[in-house]
C-alpha cells in the first residue's frame, strides 16, 4: 500500500505588510502637522515652556513699572489661551481619529496574519498526520519482516 501524502503546499498570498510603512506613506500633510502638534501639546516639556510664559506675562504685566500692555485680569493672555484651545483641541482629536483609523488598519493586518497562520498549521498537522500513518505502516511492515525472518525456514 503506497502512502497517501496532502498535496504540497502553495503560499498564495502576498508578503506580510508593515502597517507602519503603509501608514507612513499614505500621511497627509495635515496628519502629519496634527500629530507634530499632538506631540509637542502632550509632553511635560510644553507644560514646563508654556508654564514659565504665562507666570513671565502675568509677573510683567503686575509689576510694570513703565506700561501694563495686558493688565489684571490679562483679558489678553486669556484670548491668546483661547486661541491655542481653539486650535489645538482639533488638532488632537485629528491626530486621534488617525491613531485610531491606523489602529484598526493593524487589527485587520493581524486578522490576516491569523488567518494565513491557520491555514499553514492546517497543513503542517496534516501532513504531520501522513507521517505518522506512514510510520505506523512501516513499523507494521518491520515487525512482520522480522517475525518471517525469526521463522524457522520451512
Amino acid at each position: 500500500m503506497q502512502p497517501q501524502f496532502p498535496e504540497p503546499y502553495e503560499h498564495d498570498h502576498p508578503p506580510v505588510r508593515n502597517v507602519n510603512e503603509v501608514v507612513a506613506q499614505r500621511l497627509t500633510w495635515g496628519e502629519w502637522a496634527a500629530d507634530r502638534v499632538a506631540a509637542m501639546v502632550g509632553s511635560w516639556w510644553f507644560i514646563g515652556v508654556q508654564s514659565a510664559l504665562l507666570l513671565m506675562w502675568a509677573t510683567l504685566n503686575v509689576v510694570a513699572w513703565v506700561r501694563h500692555w495686558d493688565p489684571y485680569p490679562f483679558i489678553l493672555m486669556n484670548l491668546f489661551l483661547s486661541l491655542q484651545a481653539a486650535y489645538t483641541a482639533p488638532m488632537l482629536m485629528m491626530s486621534q481619529n488617525r491613531v485610531a483609523a491606523m489602529d484598526r488598519l493593524r487589527a485587520q493586518n493581524d486578522f490576516e496574519i491569523n488567518l494565513k497562520a491557520e491555514e499553514e498549521i492546517r497543513v503542517v498537522l496534516d501532513h504531520l498526520e501522513a507521517q505518522s500513518a506512514l510510520l505506523l505502516e512501516l513499523r507494521k511492515e518491520v515487525r512482520d519482516m522480522r517475525a518471517q525472518l525469526a521463522k524457522p525456514n520451512e
